[in-house]
Protein backbone atom coordinates (compact mmCIF):
# COMPACT_ATOMS: atom_id res chain seq x y z
CA UNK A 1 0.00 0.00 0.00
CA UNK A 2 1.46 3.36 -0.59
CA UNK A 3 2.22 5.88 1.99
CA UNK A 4 -0.08 9.05 2.25
CA UNK A 5 2.61 12.02 2.17
CA UNK A 6 1.07 14.96 4.12
CA UNK A 7 3.60 17.71 2.28
CA UNK A 8 4.42 21.08 3.21
CA UNK A 9 7.56 22.65 1.42
CA UNK A 10 6.71 26.43 2.34
CA UNK A 11 3.90 26.24 5.08
CA UNK A 12 2.35 29.28 6.15
CA UNK A 13 2.48 28.36 9.88
CA UNK A 14 4.75 25.60 11.55
CA UNK A 15 4.33 25.16 15.31
CA UNK A 16 4.23 23.13 18.40
CA UNK A 17 1.48 23.56 20.86
CA UNK A 18 -0.35 21.80 23.49
CA UNK A 19 -3.96 21.51 24.38
CA UNK A 20 -4.44 20.69 28.25
CA UNK A 21 -3.19 21.56 31.65
CA UNK A 22 0.40 21.17 32.39
CA UNK A 23 0.84 17.52 33.75
CA UNK A 24 -1.57 16.79 31.62
CA UNK A 25 -1.02 18.54 28.39
CA UNK A 26 -0.38 17.00 24.79
CA UNK A 27 1.98 17.98 22.29
CA UNK A 28 1.22 19.07 18.74
CA UNK A 29 2.82 19.01 15.71
CA UNK A 30 0.59 21.42 13.75
CA UNK A 31 1.35 22.85 9.79
CA UNK A 32 -0.92 24.72 7.62
CA UNK A 33 -0.85 25.85 4.06
CA UNK A 34 -3.79 28.32 3.19
CA UNK A 35 -6.49 26.00 4.25
CA UNK A 36 -5.01 22.85 4.63
CA UNK A 37 -3.93 22.49 8.09
CA UNK A 38 -2.87 19.04 10.46
CA UNK A 39 -1.88 17.94 13.63
CA UNK A 40 -0.29 15.10 14.59
CA UNK A 41 0.90 14.08 18.58
CA UNK A 42 4.05 14.26 19.82
CA UNK A 43 5.87 13.18 23.11
CA UNK A 44 7.10 16.33 24.93
CA UNK A 45 10.86 14.56 24.40
CA UNK A 46 10.16 14.47 21.12
CA UNK A 47 9.05 17.94 20.90
CA UNK A 48 12.53 18.87 23.07
CA UNK A 49 14.17 16.66 20.98
CA UNK A 50 13.38 18.26 17.58
CA UNK A 51 13.87 22.04 18.73
CA UNK A 52 17.29 21.00 20.31
CA UNK A 53 18.18 19.52 16.84
CA UNK A 54 17.37 22.53 14.50
CA UNK A 55 19.32 24.57 16.46
CA UNK A 56 22.22 22.32 16.12
CA UNK A 57 21.46 21.97 12.40
CA UNK A 58 21.15 26.03 12.28
CA UNK A 59 24.36 26.32 14.34
CA UNK A 60 26.43 24.58 12.52
CA UNK A 61 25.25 26.01 8.74
CA UNK A 62 26.23 29.59 10.62
CA UNK A 63 29.71 28.47 10.99
CA UNK A 64 30.20 27.79 6.76
CA UNK A 65 32.26 30.47 5.61
CA UNK A 66 30.27 33.52 4.91
CA UNK A 67 26.82 32.32 6.49
CA UNK A 68 25.18 31.54 3.08
CA UNK A 69 22.24 30.02 3.89
CA UNK A 70 21.83 33.82 5.64
CA UNK A 71 21.14 31.61 8.98
CA UNK A 72 19.64 34.39 11.91
CA UNK A 73 21.11 33.70 14.98
CA UNK A 74 18.16 34.25 16.36
CA UNK A 75 14.48 34.45 16.21
CA UNK A 76 13.33 37.27 13.64
CA UNK A 77 11.26 39.63 15.10
CA UNK A 78 8.61 39.10 12.29
CA UNK A 79 8.52 35.60 12.56
CA UNK A 80 7.36 35.04 16.02
CA UNK A 81 4.19 33.25 16.60
CA UNK A 82 2.71 33.09 19.99
CA UNK A 83 -0.46 32.52 19.06
CA UNK A 84 -2.67 29.32 20.04
CA UNK A 85 -3.02 26.33 18.14
CA UNK A 86 -5.55 26.38 15.34
CA UNK A 87 -8.69 23.74 15.81
CA UNK A 88 -6.99 20.35 16.46
CA UNK A 89 -7.52 17.57 14.98
CA UNK A 90 -5.39 14.47 15.18
CA UNK A 91 -4.02 13.00 12.39
CA UNK A 92 -1.68 10.50 13.74
CA UNK A 93 0.11 9.97 17.09
CA UNK A 94 3.87 10.05 16.22
CA UNK A 95 6.42 7.19 16.66
CA UNK A 96 9.68 8.10 14.72
CA UNK A 97 10.84 11.29 13.76
CA UNK A 98 13.86 12.38 11.29
CA UNK A 99 15.35 15.72 10.72
CA UNK A 100 17.56 17.08 8.33
CA UNK A 101 19.17 19.48 5.86
CA UNK A 102 17.82 20.31 2.18
CA UNK A 103 20.84 22.46 1.23
CA UNK A 104 19.13 22.41 -2.56
CA UNK A 105 16.15 24.45 -1.20
CA UNK A 106 17.86 25.56 2.01
CA UNK A 107 15.31 23.91 4.04
CA UNK A 108 15.46 22.29 7.64
CA UNK A 109 13.08 19.20 6.76
CA UNK A 110 10.84 17.01 9.19
CA UNK A 111 9.58 13.33 9.08
CA UNK A 112 7.15 12.25 10.91
CA UNK A 113 5.49 8.74 11.01
CA UNK A 114 2.72 7.33 13.11
CA UNK A 115 3.27 4.64 15.46
CA UNK A 116 2.94 1.40 13.99
CA UNK A 117 -0.67 0.02 14.72
CA UNK A 118 -0.33 -3.27 16.62
CA UNK A 119 -1.13 -6.87 15.38
CA UNK A 120 -3.84 -8.78 17.27
CA UNK A 121 -1.42 -12.32 16.29
CA UNK A 122 1.58 -10.31 17.42
CA UNK A 123 4.22 -12.39 19.50
CA UNK A 124 5.02 -9.27 21.52
CA UNK A 125 8.70 -9.17 20.29
CA UNK A 126 10.21 -6.05 20.19
CA UNK A 127 11.50 -4.77 17.08
CA UNK A 128 14.72 -2.08 17.51
CA UNK A 129 12.98 0.53 15.29
CA UNK A 130 15.78 1.40 13.40
CA UNK A 131 15.72 1.89 9.20
CA UNK A 132 18.80 0.94 7.01
CA UNK A 133 20.07 3.70 4.38
CA UNK A 134 17.43 5.10 2.28
CA UNK A 135 14.72 2.92 3.81
CA UNK A 136 11.09 4.23 4.90
CA UNK A 137 9.00 2.63 7.54
CA UNK A 138 6.27 0.90 6.00
CA UNK A 139 3.26 3.17 7.30
CA UNK A 140 0.12 4.32 5.84
CA UNK A 141 1.05 7.89 5.73
CA UNK A 142 3.81 10.56 7.13
CA UNK A 143 4.15 14.15 7.76
CA UNK A 144 6.80 16.30 5.64
CA UNK A 145 7.44 19.69 6.68
CA UNK A 146 10.06 21.84 5.04
CA UNK A 147 10.70 25.39 6.42
CA UNK A 148 13.60 27.94 5.99
CA UNK A 149 16.15 28.70 7.83
CA UNK A 150 14.48 31.78 9.73
CA UNK A 151 11.19 29.84 10.60
CA UNK A 152 13.29 27.05 11.21
CA UNK A 153 14.81 29.55 14.26
CA UNK A 154 11.22 30.69 15.19
CA UNK A 155 10.39 27.47 15.69
CA UNK A 156 12.92 25.80 17.86
CA UNK A 157 12.25 29.07 19.91
CA UNK A 158 9.17 28.44 20.62
CA UNK A 159 8.78 24.43 20.84
CA UNK A 160 11.89 25.34 23.48
CA UNK A 161 9.10 27.81 25.57
CA UNK A 162 6.08 25.61 24.98
CA UNK A 163 8.27 22.74 26.79
CA UNK A 164 9.54 25.15 29.29
CA UNK A 165 6.10 26.14 30.18
CA UNK A 166 5.22 22.70 31.83
CA UNK A 167 4.91 22.05 36.03
CA UNK A 168 8.02 23.86 37.98
CA UNK A 169 11.19 21.21 39.31
CA UNK A 170 11.13 20.69 42.75
CA UNK A 171 14.68 21.65 43.68
CA UNK A 172 14.72 18.80 46.57
CA UNK A 173 13.83 15.61 44.58
CA UNK A 174 14.12 17.37 41.03
CA UNK A 175 10.35 16.17 39.92
CA UNK A 176 7.61 17.98 38.85
CA UNK A 177 5.40 19.08 41.37
CA UNK A 178 1.45 19.35 40.57
CA UNK A 179 -0.77 22.36 41.05
CA UNK A 180 -2.52 20.80 44.23
CA UNK A 181 0.51 19.54 46.26
CA UNK A 182 4.31 18.15 46.33
CA UNK A 183 5.04 15.26 48.41
CA UNK A 184 8.56 13.95 47.97
CA UNK A 185 11.67 12.55 49.70
CA UNK A 186 14.94 13.24 50.09
CA UNK A 187 17.31 11.23 48.07
CA UNK A 188 19.21 8.45 50.44
CA UNK A 189 22.64 9.94 51.79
Amino acid sequence: MPTTVHEFDWPDRVVIGTVGVPGQRTFYLQARDGKRLISVVLEKQQSAQLAEGIDEILDQLMTVDGNPFSVPANTPLELVDNDDLETVEEQFRTGVMSLGWDPTTAQIVIEAYPLPEEDEDDDGAAEDGTLGEGEEPDVPEMLLVRMPVGTARAFAKRTREVVGAGRPICVICGQPMDPDGHTCTLPEP
